[in-house]
């Protein structure tokens, strides 16, 4: 955090979560003097109630003493004139408006300034973040906890352009050519895109505040274990809570909570292990019933984002970032996401419609997401692969065009009168209390190390061998991979950090409901699913 004449300034994510994270959104670096400009924005969805939107003209110091010592003055400004339309009130109503989508008009009437925010109508800050030293350990998508000084004298970002003149000589003549367009772009004023030089920065394992920041360090693990010593009851009640949410099935909960909890642990080759896309497919064709499952999932993660499938969202979406070479800076896409962000996409909106060049381009990029936990980021001349780690929940009416690693199609057993009024009484039902234990339980687990004994690695192998004997023509090497993720999620459900016997027996257990239900639904609707 930062602070400055007194005021704390915060950077959100969803409601109840960390304050003070940034997304490193651009790689493009520009050297300056000994040091870095990195232009961050806060990450994921920021929740409207809770957006950062500034709300008054900053007063100076001497400002400030003189309505202390003229109180009319303040009376005066609070109430506004005519005159104020066109004086002080200016730089108010901009800031004001600024905030309110991507670009910004700056008081010299030049051409917007596009904050460059990868999601469509985000409101949260940006700013431009010096670093002096260990810059090369900060990567794109990074998130980074900052303390430094903020500055938001607008005299900065012409004493940067003339500093960057005079020390032009101590650089290469062709690094310092800077068209007018990159001048704009990489120094925006200060007012609108504030300055913070580093005295501290790190990048976040996490960002829960719930949590211990590291749960290696000794203090940390008094809390880990007194945690775990309740984990059974609030797996308890976060399944019977997801029940509700998904119309009654128990089935289709417990598979959240396994997605909730999944992550990238490790790559083996290009292949992505830990990853866990669910399709929950038979949902309503109605935007209430998506729209409050991706509320609840909004309260119980700290970063996500809601992907409407429509085909004009796909035809005329960035979903892709690209390299804009005339400001020489890496424009932003709805794809580039932070680490651990749930992504929910929802194609029950899906229409008939022809998609566009840009929208096979985009629904490609999302086939290559879910798939392989990357996106190929567009350099023009080449695309150049950047890993990602994103928990991808696609809610659908029959199976998923998108690929996925597990189906479950949704089998409701209440169908409530009126649907935005049970979905709100559930979540006004759940105390704040139980909700941060919620958000503590899946963040916690997703931190955990798990293992596999060789003797249970013996006995699970003996057991697919028998399996292949009794169903060659069903069961594949596909099925042995889902059903050891499967087991792997369920034991961490559980608090348990190895595979027993008994987890192994139960993810068995869970897929072959699954299959039957999908086989089920197949034989009702022919071959839809």
């Amino acid at each position: 955090m930062w602070a400055s004449s007194g005021n704390r300034f915060k950077f959100f994510t969803n409601s109840h979560f960390r304050e003070t994270d940034l997304l490193l959104r651009s790689s493009a670096w520009r050297v300056s003097m000994g040091e870095r400009n990195i232009f961050c924005a806060s990450q994921a969805r920021v929740s409207p109630s809770t957006s950062y939107t500034p709300s008054r003209h900053k007063r100076s110091y001497e400002e400030d003493e003189d309505m202390e010592l003229h109180p009319s003055k303040q009376k005066e400004q609070h109430t506004g004139s005519v005159g104020d339309i066109h004086g002080c009130g200016e730089p108010k109503r901009l800031e004001t408006e600024a905030s309110a989508g991507h670009h910004l008009t700056s008081p010299n009437c030049s051409p917007p300034l596009d904050l460059n925010f990868p999601l469509p109508g985000e409101k949260g800050p940006a700013c431009l973040v010096k670093v002096y030293e260990s810059w090369d350990s900060f990567k794109v998508n990074d998130i980074l906890e900052v303390y430094g000084i903020l500055s938001v004298d607008p005299v900065l970002s012409i004493v940067n352009n003339e500093e960057r003149e005079n020390s032009s000589s101590l650089f290469d003549p062709m690094e310092c050519m800077d068209t007018a367009e990159e001048q704009r772009v990489h120094s925006p004023p200060a007012s609108l895109v504030p300055r913070i030089h580093v005295i501290l920065a790190q990048k976040l394992q996490h960002i829960n505040p719930l949590l211990p920041a590291c749960l290696k360090e000794e203090e940390s693990k008094s809390f880990v274990s007194s945690f775990m010593s309740e984990l059974s009851p609030v797996r308890a009640e976060l399944l019977g809570f997801l029940t509700h949410a998904l119309l009654g099935d128990s089935l289709a909960a417990e598979y959240l909570i396994l997605h909730l909890i999944s992550t990238v642990y490790a790559r083996r080759d290009v292949l992505p292990l830990g990853k866990f896309t669910v399709n929950l497919s038979g949902c309503p064709r109605n935007s209430i019933f998506t729209e409050h499952i991706y509320r609840i999932i909004q309260q119980l993660v700290p970063a996500s984002y809601r992907l409407q499938m429509t085909i004009e969202n796909m035809n005329h979406s960035r979903f892709i970032p690209h390299k804009d070479y005339t400001a020489n800076r890496l424009v932003s896409g709805v794809l580039q996401l932070a680490s651990n962000t749930s992504l929910v996409i929802d194609e029950t909106l899906l229409e008939q419609g022809q998609l566009d060049t840009t929208g096979v381009h985009n629904v490609t990029a999302l086939g290559n997401l879910i798939t392989w936990q990357k996106v190929d980021y567009d350099f023009s001349y080449h695309q150049m692969e950047f890993p990602c780690n994103i928990n991808v929940l696609i809610t659908s009416e029959g199976r998923s065009f998108l690929p996925s690693d597990c189906q479950v199609h949704l089998q409701p057993q209440i169908i409530p009168p009126n649907m935005e009024e049970y979905m709100n009484s559930l979540l006004t039902a759940v105390l704040p209390s139980v909700l941060n234990k919620f958000r503590t339980y899946l963040s916690l687990l997703r931190l955990l190390d798990y293992s596999i004994s060789d003797e249970v690695t013996k006995a699970v192998e003996e057991d697919f061998v028998e399996m292949r004997k009794n169903d060659p023509e069903s069961i594949t090497a596909d099925d042995l991979h889902r059903t050891l993720l499967i087991a792997r999620f369920l034991s961490l459900s559980a608090g348990q950090t190895t595979l027993s016997r008994e987890r192994w027996l139960r993810a068995k257990q869970l897929e072959a409901l699954r299959k039957a239900r999908l086989q089920q639904q197949k034989c009702v609707n022919g071959n839809e699913l």
